[in-house]
């Protein structure tokens, strides 16, 4: 299955609580903090909903 790597690059301060829960469930801490996920549609949809947040990159096997 193919894999993506999400990173943080703009800070959550100012954001709504829900956008924060969602970086957070990411596994996200940090600015410039990276976490490798599966990409699935679940993941899709929550990079969806802080995509101003985060950079997505595609990982080759």
């Amino acid at each position: 299955m193919a894999k993506i790597k999400v990173t943080l690059v703009k800070s959550t301060i100012g954001c709504l609580q829900k956008q924060k829960a969602t970086v957070e469930a990411l596994g996200l801490k940090k600015i410039r903090s990276s976490k490798i996920h599966e990409d699935n549609t679940v993941i899709r949809g929550m990079i969806s909903k802080v995509s101003h947040l985060v950079k997505v990159e595609a990982i080759e096997d």
